[in-house]
């Protein structure tokens, strides 16, 4: 598929473990029409937030220096908070002529909002035990009380629901009752997404959690961020050929993925060519 002509834009790679990284393309998209964004999702080992820390760093590293060699990105977007908490700093010592742009949970955000100093933060297993979330308190938070709540299965209902899948609220319910849980003074008014996947259950978790409050799904600042390195890196030629998204593996019920892609600017599911395997599914 020949993409949009344009005299100039910016190339990026936005990397994600599944889907979630789609929601940060969609603002991007939004923001500025224009950008040549190529994704690449690591479907072969989601979800992250569930593997070892010393096993992400080496595949994320791995991965986005194939892609660098690859695809030449002008920037990169680690568009995974588990990803980002773990590996940006070594990305960005590994690549220094080249901006990285992470996801981290919004814990200053919340600070900023809330009235009670009682915030909350939605997120997997391995953004919830690294000491990095510590840090973020004690810098943007030190007057709040935190509550932190890890949610294991979230990720995979936000995968479903993206496919168009039916996940009953229980299954929400569920993952976020531990959160309310340990709400014990009924004070708690602003939790942070700390997982990139989450923008694809807002709906769901707002249906399902006090009218007090408030979800706060980074996206969009994210994409602003972007947007505004991005003014210091010199326009480059319209790719003539459209930009893909990338997947390690064949993601489940590729079909209806597939189905979906074209929201977010993309025709195809694209094996990454590391793999023995090159099959796509195309449109």
């Amino acid at each position: 598929m020949t993409g949009p002509a344009h005299s100039g834009t910016h190339h990026l790679l936005a990397f994600d473990s599944g889907i979630g990284g789609l929601g940060i393309v969609r603002a991007l998209r939004t923001l500025n029409p224009a950008l040549a964004i190529e994704y690449l999702a690591d479907t072969a080992v989601f979800p992250y937030g569930e593997q070892d820390d010393a096993f992400l760093v080496e595949r994320v590293l791995t991965l986005i220096s194939e892609a660098i060699s690859r695809l030449r990105p002008q920037a990169v977007v680690i568009a995974c908070n588990t990803a980002s908490t773990l590996a940006l700093d070594a990305l960005r010592a590994a690549w220094p002529e080249i901006p990285f742009i992470g996801c981290v949970p919004p814990i200053r955000w919340a600070a900023r909002l809330t009235r009670t100093h009682v915030i909350g933060l939605l997120a997997t297993r391995a953004t919830i035990r690294r000491p990095y979330l510590n840090r973020l308190h004690a810098l943007y938070a030190p007057d709040c009380t935190l509550i932190a709540h890890a949610a294991p299965g979230l990720a995979a209902c936000a995968e479903h629901l993206f496919r168009g899948e039916d996940v009953p609220p229980s299954a929400i319910q569920r993952e976020i009752a531990g959160l309310f849980d340990r709400d014990t003074t009924g004070k708690l008014d602003a939790v942070g997404l700390g997982c990139t996947h989450y923008t694809f259950v807002l709906e769901q978790l707002r249906a399902l959690s006090p009218p007090r409050i408030m979800w706060l799904d980074p996206a969009n600042a994210v994409a602003r961020h972007t947007l505004t390195l991005l003014q210091n890196q010199p326009e480059v030629t319209s790719p003539s050929v459209q930009p893909r998204a990338w997947f390690t593996s064949m993601p489940p019920e590729a079909e209806a993925l597939r189905r979906k892609l074209p929201d977010f600017g993309f025709d195809e599911i694209t094996l990454w060519p590391s793999l023995p395997a090159s099959q796509k599914i195309t449109a």
